[in-house]
């Protein structure tokens, strides 16, 4: 029972957030699953309300976590805290996620498949949820490990239909970003009326009015401060000072007058995470205590119970004794810890402690840490890799060393996304000692950093720095730099011609290539176009650029209208991101399925691809991707979905281009001609090498219906030009039917329309008969417009195109016709996102649980979502899904 408990679980002054927590756990208990993350200030009286949710869910398996301020560098170790209870349902999980897991909790060697981890989390709950329902118990959730909270966040979001409860408990602030989408109940203080009751209830003496009224005050409504001040003396605090750092000192003056042996004794048990008795009375030993008498002194100031955990009376209270031991003891009691921790059962905390246990540098310790690092990092915990690597750094003696190891502590926090730690280390190192090759990577390292901030366009001049000074030693890696840059300049240009001055170094100053490559066809296009760029671009469009650079080869791809290889390179990024576990891979190729998709018209596909990304995206912790999902709500014409997407993408290193490309889509559809040529002129005055020419298709439609036709008829020639070099169905059909469009010749759209008739681009094929209707339709002649116009508004419906059907259905208005609308919305229109992922699937014949693996999603869920599919579809079977015309 918590100490302040009105009657048997009941809180003073939480009836309100009770209630809350009591319906996440109805909830699940009726298989209605979900979460809740409590948060507030440190004593605020969130580990109560997770007190009282484990005492009052009857009936429930309760797994239970803490995380540790201490263990927040071991990747999966607070989640491998909270399965502990519940991995005798390990069996159940199928075997290749199974596999994961123990990847992960270390129980077996072997390279993590972040992919597949979280999803074996979620079978693991849903698996131990079978004969009753489970409640999970996290607190001090702002210490977890990286990896374990994204797990648990994506557990989190995942059990809506199963009976599973998560209630997560997280200080403010400093709540990790993972958990912020969550359902979230700021618990507050209490009133200055429950204040008064609960110190009343449970001041150890009577209380003068006045010094009850006092301490009311300086609490602020903090239930454990009105605890512990009273018990601490602690009747008139500073009122500089914070509640939890007046609690802390509460804790603190516990410690006064303690016995040498049990201040240490309760000194050592602060800095072991685990809880482990036998641990701690080990180490105790070691050190040479009375344990017996240093254990009764210890637990007698009810900081601490040593029972079968070591378990703090809260979480500030470990804190508080940790923080007021002096740095001397703090060593002693990690060296303790160090020599009783199990060097082949717990190798990483063993050398954790080792090094905490330093007073300066020690290159066996150090050489311990770096292995620790190693360990870390075949495990995913890029994070506990670079904070492993940076300590080891610290303790190393020869100089030489200390920067290698500093460099590879840079390079683990830029993978973690810690820029700035990235930074400040790059910062400790004296540029004097170093060699052009240690040059180059702070280069490489400093423009990685700059690239990923957007601060500025010096992330690709740091690269091109980096491969002057590798020229004359490694000309491999130089040429490598040069197309780091250039990559790097695609993204970040900005109409400043940055793109161009990359091209004019690496011209002047790249070292031969041992056989002609990509960099040679860029050169090739920047300084002699499309023909003679296009046979050596078509060239670099081999397996190899597909691994190294898929970003580049898809550019390049676009940029020749090779549409068979821009698809082959979507499946292939899929398939191998499937195949090796590799999160980046698959979302890039998923991403591209969605582009392509939209491209070509097939709206479902886009949909079911873009609701996976951002599956995969959650699973492992990243950030959606942004350009498939500008394309998607582009081509439907959905304004109200672009504009959040436009202002997330211009805030970050998005391409400018593809920004303004798919902004200039957008408004032709709406009909907002000036808007769209302002956005297309912006994209073709970027001068990129790839997407510009895309563009133009845009900047024609619109500048000839804004009356600007010097303008129009430069795009054309632009456009001319490349379809003349590239000479592929697609890219001819594009420029016959801009050319239509400014010379007002038939034959040219007539022209467009037969070449787009052969081609994948359904979208374009239906806006060459729209604008071919159009010029029908002002000559007045009916009868041909109609059959343009019908076509037109039938595939831009079939394709999502709304903006683009409403266009071709006020010009059959005009004509005294109706457009004809299907009885039935089409799919995309009546399911969601992820009703359209599921449906597809199961469409082609996937089970439940091959949908929920892909998905990551429970088979629980796959069945609800199969219910309201067959519910909005007014189907009943799957055999009718599989044959619904919009699924296929």
């Amino acid at each position: 029972m918590h100490a302040y408990d009105r009657e048997p679980g009941a809180l003073v002054g939480r009836a309100a957030e009770s209630r809350r927590v009591a319906a996440l756990i109805d909830g699940a208990r009726a298989g209605r699953g979900g979460a809740l993350v409590l948060t507030g200030e440190a004593g605020i009286g969130k580990s109560a309300l997770l007190d009282q949710a484990a005492e009052t869910a009857g009936g429930f398996r309760i797994a239970r976590a803490s995380g540790s301020e201490f263990e927040q560098e071991l990747p999966f170790a607070g989640l491998h805290q909270l399965c502990l209870p519940i991995l005798d349902s390990l069996d159940v999980v199928p075997e290749s996620h199974r596999d994961a897991l123990r990847v992960a909790f270390g129980l077996v060697t072997g390279v993590p498949d972040l992919l597949r981890t979280g999803l074996a989390v979620l079978e693991l709950a849903t698996a131990a949820a079978r004969d009753a329902p489970l409640l999970l118990v996290v607190d001090d959730a702002q210490w977890l490990d990286p990896a374990s909270t994204r797990a648990l966040a994506f557990l989190a979001r995942r059990v809506g239909a199963d009976p599973v409860a998560v209630l997560i408990a997280v200080r403010t602030p400093g709540s990790p970003v993972e958990l912020d989408t969550l359902p979230t109940l700021a618990v507050a203080g209490i009133s200055d009326d429950n204040a008064g009751e609960l110190l009343t209830l449970h001041s150890p003496l009577p209380l003068d009015e006045r010094v009850r009224d006092r301490l009311v005050a300086e609490a602020n409504g903090n239930p454990l401060a009105l605890l512990e001040l009273p018990r601490a003396g602690g009747f008139a605090p500073p009122a500089t000072s914070s509640v939890p750092t007046m609690i802390e000192r509460g804790f603190q003056a516990r410690l006064t007058g303690l016995p040498d042996e049990a201040r240490l004794l309760l000194t050592v048990a602060s800095a072991d995470p685990t809880g482990d008795p036998g641990l701690l009375w080990a180490a105790a030993r070691t050190l040479g205590m009375d344990v017996t008498r240093a254990g009764a002194d210890a637990a007698a100031t009810g900081l601490a119970d040593f029972g079968t955990r070591v378990r703090f009376c809260h979480p500030l209270a470990r804190s508080a004794v940790y923080h007021a031991a002096p740095v001397a003891e703090l060593r002693v009691a990690h060296g303790a810890l160090a020599e009783v921790t199990d060097p082949v059962v717990a190798p990483d905390r063993r050398a954790w402690h080792r090094a905490q246990a330093c007073g300066g540098p020690d290159d066996d310790v150090a050489d311990d840490l770096e292995r620790s690092a190693s360990r870390a990092q075949a495990r995913g915990g890029v994070a506990a890799t670079a904070v492993f690597l940076e300590r080891a750094a610290a303790l190393t003696m020869d100089t030489g060393r200390r920067i290698a190891r500093t460099l590879d502590a840079a390079q683990a926090h830029i993978d973690a996304g810690g820029t700035d730690a990235a930074a400040d280390l790059l910062g400790t190192i004296d540029a004097a000692v170093l060699d052009e090759q240690r040059l180059a990577r702070v280069d490489v390292l400093r423009g990685r950093i700059a690239f990923i901030r957007s601060d500025d366009d010096s992330g690709p001049a740091l690269m091109v720095r980096a491969a002057r000074r590798l020229s004359a030693t490694d000309p491999d890696r130089a040429r490598e730099c040069f197309l780091d840059a250039v990559e790097m300049g695609l993204v970040v240009g900005r109409a400043g011609g940055l793109i161009e001055e990359i091209m004019a170094t690496v011209r002047a100053e790249a070292p031969p290539p041992t056989s002609p490559d990509v960099l040679d066809a860029l050169v090739v296009l920047s300084t002699e176009g499309h023909h003679a760029a296009v046979p050596l671009l078509r060239a670099t469009l081999a397996a190899p650029l597909w691994s190294r650079r898929p970003a580049l080869a898809s550019m390049i791809a676009g940029e020749i209208y090779d549409l068979e290889t821009l698809a082959a390179l979507a499946e292939w990024l899929v398939d191998t991101g499937r195949g090796t576990g590799s999160p980046t891979m698959l979302r890039l190729g998923l991403a591209q399925r969605a582009v392509d998709a939209t491209l070509t018209g097939d709206i479902g596909q886009a949909l079911a691809a873009t609701a996976e990304e951002e599956a995969v995206a959650e699973a492992t912790g990243g950030t959606p991707l942004l350009y498939h999902r500008l394309h998607l709500a582009a081509h439907r014409g959905r304004r109200d979905e672009m504009l959040p997407l436009l202002d997330e993408a211009t805030r970050g290193p998005a391409r400018v281009t593809n920004v303004n490309w798919t902004t200039a889509i957008l408004h032709n559809g709406l009909a907002d001609y000036p808007a769209a040529l302002a956005a297309a002129r912006r994209a073709v005055e970027g001068g990129e090498f790839f997407l510009s020419g895309a563009v133009l298709p845009e900047l024609i439609e619109a500048a000839v219906r804004c009356d600007e036709p010097d303008l129009a008829a430069r795009g054309l020639d632009a456009l001319t030009v490349r379809a003349e070099a590239v000479g592929t169905p697609s890219a001819r059909g594009l420029a016959a039917s801009a050319r239509g469009l400014v010379t007002g010749v038939e034959d040219h759209h007539r022209e467009a329309a037969e070449l787009l008739g052969t081609s994948p681009l359904v979208p374009y094929r239906a806006r060459a008969h729209l604008l071919y209707g159009e010029w029908l339709r002002r000559r007045s002649r009916r009868r041909d417009c109609l059959v343009h116009l019908r076509t037109a508004h039938e595939l831009f419906a079939a394709t999502g195109a709304d903006a683009f059907a409403r266009r071709a259905a006020t010009e059959l208005r005009a004509t005294g016709e109706r457009a004809v609308h299907r009885a039935t919305g089409p799919a995309h229109e009546m399911l969601t996102m992820q009703e359209i992922a599921v449906a597809r699937l199961v469409a082609a014949g996937a089970m439940s649980k091959d949908v929920a693996v892909q998905l990551f999603i429970s088979k629980r869920t796959v069945d609800a979502h199969l219910r309201t599919i067959f519910r909005k579809l007014g189907i009943t079977s799957r055999a009718q899904l599989r044959d619904h015309p919009d699924l296929a």
